[in-house]
């Protein structure tokens, strides 16, 4: 039996008790009901012509969905929640009836009681918990999906070793290890209800997405995977007096309890916070941009779940021009950017600040986002179209567009766009979430903030690199041509020996791949015809002799079976 004939896709967790399977089931019909009426109103109706009807309901439609997934969300808790999270940062994209119904989903997961978190921190950690810290704060100062954080003293002799007392323990919700089986089960169903969607299923490969955001999951509730991704992301910005990161207490860690220097600060998006520590929320977000951009363009290792509940803004008063700093927390969910694909992404971000479209789409296939065959001339056009219209708009004046442009460029360029193979490379999906992340908490920053402001600045610096790095390879190009030079006289002795000798052999892979295909087709035409006259044959032969002509009806499924066959192995 294949994976499709399988009855259900149900993890182990899920056949073990009637709660996991009721959240299994819940979770399906909430996205099958959903998909259901998606697919009336925005592909059914418009193609009968009442496309006017799906246009008048949208915004309603929109505001109740994201009101029953919110009430989903919280009531199920789980992966559940990281969907909502990611859905209301959006703020660049979703409209506010979505992102605002959501935006509470940061903080609004319920916590779990304190007998429950003590008696699983006592079991990973071996002993009680009055014996590993001083005092622990029974009431959380933050419940998140996968687990819940309290305050807590380290006993004088951890406190000594640590050159700390005052730490966060980082607890996981018990049970999260089957809930997340649970959801990631119904996620992978859903992966391949949209994998027979073809309006979906020509631009990304639902399951496979659904796959890396499983790993990502299940490394996120590995504390030890994210204490070591925390020293990691510490080395990073060593000596860089933007950025804090926790002291990790390794001698009170382990898989499912994790224990951090407590750094809590003011919320990133806590405006009123800000402004009464005399720090401007329109100077956080450029900061915040450019560290993000560090991350992703310079040194490929980047946390991608910078949600507001995840970033603090730390006071340092009297150290210089910037009295405060960016602490970074939870780093369970981090995504690392191939040397590759970090390439193709400065050279897009490079193209997008200096509104170049044929380099940003050059960019896009060094990537890996469109595929090489592609025909990217009419792309290249609505690129530059793009950018003479709307390039160097923030957010806040793209608002102010007449929606009218909007639909005009989408009736001009959508056919184009839809048209061409778009592909998510492996671990795009995360820097796909952190981008967003970023762009959502600088808008709730700084509503006027413009992107392009960071950008420029930013992919100039880059553009700097990239000479520095041009120097260094056409040094490198001299010295391999030398090498060349060198060795050219020996080769082209050897190979005129070869000649001479009758031992040359000329291989063109390609050609001889084209010729093979060419000479299966023939077979097969010549194939379909002769199936084709046996079976007229056939059908005409039986009325005057039906041992004959059902004779030549069977042997007609010989040249069938070689058109069919012939044509799978050589595809």
């Amino acid at each position: 039996m294949t994976s499709e004939q399988a009855p259900a896709a149900v993890p182990r967790a899920t056949a073990a008790t009637p709660a996991t399977r009721a959240r299994y089931r819940r979770i399906l019909r909430f996205a099958g009901w959903n998909l259901a009426v998606t697919w009336w109103y925005e592909l059914f109706l418009p193609r009968i012509g009442l496309s006017g009807v799906a246009a008048r309901t949208r915004s309603k439609r929109m505001r109740r969905f994201a009101q029953r997934f919110h009430g989903l969300a919280v009531e199920l808790g789980g992966l559940m929640i990281k969907v909502g999270q990611f859905m209301s940062s959006r703020l660049d994209v979703l409209p506010p009836e979505i992102t605002s119904e959501l935006e509470g989903l940061q903080d609004e997961v319920p916590a779990v009681p304190f007998p429950a978190i003590r008696a699983l921190a006592e079991a990973e950690l071996g002993v009680p918990l009055e014996s590993a810290f001083a005092s622990v704060d029974e009431t959380p100062v933050a419940a998140a999906s996968l687990g819940q954080a309290h305050r807590a003293l380290l006993t004088p002799e951890t406190a000594a070793e640590a050159g700390m007392e005052a730490v966060v323990i980082k607890v996981q919700r018990p049970g999260i290890d089957a809930i997340v089986d649970v959801d990631l089960a119904a996620l992978r169903r859903v992966g391949r209800w949209l994998s027979h969607v073809r309006l979906v299923s020509d631009r990304v490969d639902a399951p496979a997405l659904v796959e890396e955001f499983a790993a990502t999951s299940l490394q996120e509730i590995d504390y030890l995977h994210e204490a070591a991704n925390s020293e990691r992301f510490a080395e990073e910005f060593d000596g860089d007096d933007r950025v804090a990161v926790p002291v990790v207490v390794w001698e009170r860690t382990t898989r499912r309890v994790l224990t951090l220097e407590d750094v809590t600060a003011i919320k990133i998006t806590d405006a009123a916070a800000l402004r009464a520590a005399g720090i401007d929320p329109a100077d956080v977000a450029p900061l915040f941009a450019e560290v993000m951009f560090d991350q992703l363009f310079s040194s490929g290792f980047f946390h991608a779940d910078p949600h507001p509940g995840n970033i603090f803004v730390t006071p340092r008063p009297g150290t210089g021009d910037r009295p405060w700093t960016l602490t970074f927390v939870d780093f369970g969910m981090m995504g690392e950017v191939p040397p590759g694909t970090r390439s193709g992404l400065r050279k897009a971000l490079i193209a997008a600040a200096s509104r170049d479209g044929r380099g940003l789409v050059e960019a896009i296939q060094d990537v890996g986002v469109l595929l090489p065959t592609a025909d990217t001339g009419e792309l290249e056009r609505a690129m530059t179209h793009l950018f003479a219209r709307f390039g160097g708009m923030g957010f806040a004046e793209l608002r102010e567009v007449d929606p009218r442009e909007f639909r005009e460029f989408a009736i001009e360029f959508g056919d184009v766009v839809r048209s061409l193979p778009f592909q998510l490379p492996e671990n795009f999906l995360l820097i796909i979430r952190a981008m967003s992340l970023t762009s959502g908490v600088c808008s709730a920053l700084d509503p006027s903030f413009n992107l392009w402001d960071s950008v420029e600045p930013y992919a100039g610096q880059l553009l700097r690199d990239e000479r520095g790095n041009v120097v260094q390879d056409v040094a490198q190009q001299a010295l391999e041509l030398l090498g060349l030079a060198w060795r050219l006289p020996k080769r082209l002795d050897a190979l005129v020996t070869r000649v001479e000798d009758g031992n040359l052999a000329v291989s063109t892979p390609r050609l001889e791949q084209r010729v093979a295909r060419l000479d299966r087709t023939v077979r097969r035409l010549v194939a379909a015809v002769v199936f084709g006259g046996v079976v007229i044959a056939g059908a005409i032969v039986h009325t005057a002799d039906q041992v004959l002509g059902v004779v030549l009806l069977v042997a007609s499924v010989v040249p069938l079976a070689f058109t069919v066959f012939t044509g799978r192995r050589g595809s």
